[in-house]
């Protein structure tokens, strides 16, 4: 016997290049918020005013002088002030000072780009989008109810159709029974009616 030898051969993988394409969906990106120089603006903390500060203030009270380690707490409103336009902004939505801090000057820099750029700036941007998506909703809405109107009025012209098509047909009826001298539908339709009411009458107790 010959000795039988096992070769393993490894067949060539062809990789294939993928190009992939980024496709970008969804709303337009909106420009960066203008960067504000703390030179232009002096920045001061007051006490808030409304539920929260109202309830930190009154605990102040009554812990007494030793409640200094609350005084911060009650100095949470902010008040931004740029320096070059004269705009003042405050703000105390919430009882961080940190979190009104950054409320504060993202609306600052709201209003200098609404100053700077008017109709392109990011609020106007999404005034104007939120503003095409109500019209856009309004005119679908519209279209809709036009629909189920002229479907309304199709359906009643139907009817109205089928009603006059009933009418012809009595009065064709009528008309072959008046030529053969015999009583019309309607006339035997009415008569049988009273003889119904009639025997409805009788059999009462």
């Amino acid at each position: 016997m010959f000795p039988v030898r096992l070769v393993a051969r490894s067949w060539p993988t062809h990789a294939r290049a993928f190009a992939a394409t980024a496709v970008q969906r969804g709303p337009k990106p909106l420009p960066p918020r203008p960067a504000i120089d703390d030179k232009d603006i002096t920045e001061a903390f007051l006490k808030g005013s409304g539920p929260g500060g109202q309830k930190i203030v009154s605990r102040r009270r009554e812990l007494g002088p030793k409640s200094d380690r609350l005084q911060n707490k009650t100095s949470s409103a902010v008040q931004l002030k740029h320096l070059p336009t004269g705009i003042v902004i405050k703000y105390q939505g919430t009882r961080s000072r940190s979190q009104n801090r950054k409320v504060a000057r993202r609306m600052l820099q709201e209003r200098l780009e609404e100053l700077e750029k008017g109709d392109q700036s990011r609020s106007a941007m999404k005034r104007a989008a939120q503003s095409k998506k109500k019209a856009s909703s309004a005119k679908k809405s519209r279209r809709k109810y036009r629909a189920l109107e002229e479907a309304k009025k199709a359906a009643t012209a139907d009817g109205e159709e089928a009603d006059e098509a009933e009418d012809e047909e009595w009065e064709d009826a009528e008309e072959e029974v008046e030529e053969e001298g015999e009583q019309s539908p309607r006339h035997k339709a009415a008569e049988q009616d009273l003889k119904d009411d009639a025997r409805d009458e009788a059999n009462k107790p």
